[in-house]
Parts: structure tokens; C-alpha cells; sequence
């Protein structure tokens, strides 16, 4: 541990600087309360596409020369000085463990430095804490669904520090399908919005399996449905017959995304809420976007649906669970370290 200035839990508005590096994205983040005043991002994104997909040491290397200027552009951009902030909010995990390695280094030592509360964030209930910053009164409880490239999900919000975990992916998450599914295509990386490009000039009319849909409780399955892809795929190149690249990202993006309303959907009933979230780099996703939507006011729900640039890994979600950590009184030390892995359970998640 370290000593730093006695925070003032109850102040109205305190201002949390973020900082996320989990994967190829450096970010930092001003916040208020639950205003952003800042939000900058330098990716590495162009770099990795021409691998095929993240490389780690590629992206640890741009997370260190990046990451000064780019909370240095933050806290400038929100009009502050660096006396100013409350706490300092950093990623911990999950992600790449060396790029998160950069991110909470730098936020011990510019914590220590500054000697202001140092709060460790866990990067999936950042995701969920996006929220918030679309809807400043939202509270719980809600039923959110998470769907990103690590993990996929649907939980329970009980109170601002606890999620019940309600369903998840029994095998890959449904990013992780979307940038396998890419390659499989010729497709570059990030999967996700280059799959969505090419699915607007197709149709979906490829047979998908039908066991994502109804059934496994609030549970899904990406694995069989990638298979179907790949398999389809293959089986059509190696009878040397052509096919629509454009109906296969329109039918396997159906089969992934309308799993995740229906499912969601049921969740929402099932708990009697009335208000539904959605975070998760897949959430940016505007087929995903416009069937949620379109679900939740058949149903009379509520949805508080993060911009798109705040579903993708970014610095201003981390600020916002900090703010809710920062409130309940935890507070990291200099020990703290990176952790590549933050498992999801089926058990309650309380607190970090």
C-alpha cells in the first residue's frame, strides 16, 4: 500500500481519470461525475490488421509510446490540472498481459506521483459501466447483455457492485467467432465491422444451425456455428463452386446476433425489469443495435444503448466503473498487478 490524499466519498462530482490498454487500443479518459470531459485514443488497430489479428508484443510496444501523450491529451482536453483529479482508474485485466502491464505501471507511478487514490478496474464490468454515461440517472436493477471479443454474456444488475451472472458462451465469444469467421471470408481484422460492411450486400440465405435458437436457458454456443461457416466455405471451394461471400457474413451475422436479442429478451422477463443495456465492442454492431432496439420497444423495455465508440474498448467506460469503485471505498495498492485472465462465473460478482 501507499499513502494518499483522504478522498471524499460523498463529493457530487469527482473527477476520475481513466486509462485502458488491454489489447491494441491506448486510451485515456477525463470524467465528472458521470459527464465525460475528455476522451482520447491512439490505436495500433492498422498495424495489426496487416497480421491478421492482434500480436501482442506489436501492441505492448505502441501502448508505450503512446501512452504519456495520450493521458497527457486527456486531462489537457478536459480543461483540468492534474491536481485536479480525484482518482485514477486503470484497467487491470482481462486482456494481453502486456499491454495491460503498460497501462497499470503507468497509472501506479502517475497515482504515486500525484498522491491520489489509485482504483483497479475490471475491463468486462467497465463494458457494463459505459452505460451509465449514455443515461446519467440510470440505476439498477437492469438486465445487460455483454458482448465482446473476450467474453459474452447476459447478467442481472442488482445494485451498481452486483451482477448475477445469467447466461454465457459455453465456448467462444461471439467477437472471437466474428473475427474467425472473417479470416474464413478474406475478410481483414477487426472481424466485426468488416463482416457488418460486407453483410449489407447480401442476404441471409445460407442454412445456419438453428441450435443457438430457444433452449440452453440464457446459455449460447458460438462453436457450432462457426464450424457451419468454415465447413460451408470449404465444401463450396473445394467442388470449385462459387458462392456469395456477402449472403454468408449476412446469414452467419443473423444466426450470431439474433441469439443474443431473443435471449436478452427472455432475461429481461425473467427478472421483471423494465430497463435493458448492452456493452461490448459486438455492440457497436448496428444490425445487433436495431434488432435490441427494435425488441425492447415491442416489449415496452427500456434500452440504454452506449454510443458506438463507447461499446469499443476506450478509456471514458474504465473512468466510469472507477467512479463506481471510487464510491464504495476501493482503492488499490502499488502491488497491484495485471491479470491476462478474469474468468466469468456462473456465482454472483460482487465488487472487482
Amino acid at each position: 500500500m501507499y499513502l494518499f490524499s483522504t478522498p471524499d466519498l460523498n463529493k457530487p462530482s469527482p473527477i476520475i481519470l481513466g486509462i485502458e490498454s488491454s489489447c491494441d487500443e491506448t486510451a485515456a479518459a477525463v470524467i465528472s461525475g458521470r459527464k465525460i470531459l475528455s476522451d482520447e485514443i491512439a490505436s495500433s488497430a492498422d498495424i495489426q490488421s496487416l497480421y491478421g489479428g492482434v500480436v501482442p508484443e506489436i501492441a505492448s510496444r505502441a501502448h508505450t509510446d503512446a501512452i504519456s501523450a495520450v493521458v497527457s491529451r486527456a486531462v489537457k482536453n478536459a480543461g483540468i490540472n492534474f491536481e485536479n483529479i480525484d482518482a485514477v482508474a486503470v484497467t487491470y485485466g482481462a486482456g494481453l498481459l502486456g499491454a495491460l502491464l503498460v497501462g497499470v505501471s503507468f497509472a501506479k507511478a502517475f497515482s504515486y506521483a500525484l498522491g491520489k487514490p489509485l482504483v483497479a478496474v475490471n475491463h468486462i464490468r467497465g463494458h457494463m459501466a459505459a452505460a451509465y454515461l449514455v443515461e446519467p440517472t440510470l440505476r439498477p436493477p437492469f438486465v445487460t447483455l455483454l458482448a465482446s471479443g473476450g467474453h459474452t454474456a447476459i447478467l442481472y444488475a442488482k445494485t451498481e457492485s452486483e451482477f448475477e451472472i445469467l447466461g454465457s458462451t459455453l465456448d467462444d465469444a461471439a467477437g472471437e467467432a466474428f473475427d474467425k469467421v472473417a479470416r474464413v471470408l478474406g475478410l481483414k481484422y477487426p472481424g466485426g465491422p468488416n463482416i457488418e460492411r460486407c453483410a449489407k450486400d447480401g442476404t441471409a440465405n445460407v442454412p445456419m444451425p438453428k441450435m443457438l435458437k430457444g433452449g440452453g436457458g440464457f446459455d449460447f454456443s458460438y462453436s457450432g456455428l462457426k464450424t457451419a461457416v468454415i465447413n460451408y466455405c470449404h465444401t463450396k471451394e473445394q467442388k470449385g463452386e462459387e458462392y456469395s461471400k456477402a449472403d454468408v457474413a449476412a446469414s452467419f451475422q443473423a444466426a450470431a446476433l439474433d441469439v443474443l436479442v431473443e435471449k436478452t429478451i427472455a432475461a429481461a422477463k425473467a427478472k421483471g425489469v423494465t430497463t435493458v443495456t448492452a456493452g461490448g465492442g459486438v455492440a457497436a454492431n448496428t444490425y445487433l443495435r436495431e434488432h435490441l432496439s427494435a425488441a425492447c420497444k415491442a416489449n415496452g423495455f427500456s434500452l440504454v444503448l452506449p454510443e458506438k465508440r463507447y461499446c469499443t474498448d476506450n478509456a471514458a467506460m474504465i473512468a466510469s466503473e472507477g467512479l463506481v469503485q471510487y464510491r464504495l471505498g476501493n482503492f488499490a495498492g502499488l502491488e497491484l498487478n495485471a491479470k491476462a485472465s478474469i474468468p466469468l462465473s456462473k456465482s454472483l460478482v460482487i465488487g472487482r
